[in-house]
């Protein structure tokens, strides 16, 4: 998808003076966030990559078909992080791919601080089950589970 890491922009951006960043993003153009439809790219893209389909994965993810198409569409925007994250577990993203999406929702990372979130990077790094293994896992450390869409308690 891009050229440079987000590593390379950085060490870039470093040496860059505030007068010079409109030559920074001529320059690098192909390397950033266009903020259009960036989400939906990169899902499609990661989706293409791993050989899935949007009906399989919002399947396993339990989250319903017109609710997630909407959401991968960027047509219906969440607030709520853990539908993101059901997503991104159900295509099989590996941690780092999943902290990239988050980013390009603009969501918070997973953050190893945060008991749940160390828990939930674990599952992201081994891929050991199901969204259903995830959430017998949260609750039996007396964590939240995964939100699928709406309000829960």
């Amino acid at each position: 998808m891009y050229k440079k890491n987000t590593k390379e922009l950085e060490e870039i951006l470093e040496h860059t003076h505030p007068e010079d960043i409109a030559n920074f993003v001529d320059d690098n153009e192909g390397d950033l966030l266009d903020g259009n439809r960036d989400f939906m790219k990169y899902m499609n893209e990661k989706f293409r990559e791993k050989g899935l389909q949007k009906q399989d994965i919002l399947l396993k993810a339990d989250i319903s078909q017109g609710y997630g198409y909407k959401l991968l569409s960027e047509e219906k925007v969440t607030k709520q992080r853990d539908v993101i994250l059901r997503i991104c577990y159900a295509a099989e993203f590996t941690l780092k791919e999943t902290q990239q999406a988050l980013k390009i929702y603009h969501m918070d990372t997973l953050y190893a601080r945060d008991p749940r979130d160390a828990l939930l990077m674990t599952f992201f790094n081994e891929h050991p089950g199901s969204i259903i293994d995830i959430n017998e896992m949260l609750l039996a450390n007396k964590m939240k589970p995964l939100r699928s869409s709406g309000i829960q308690d």
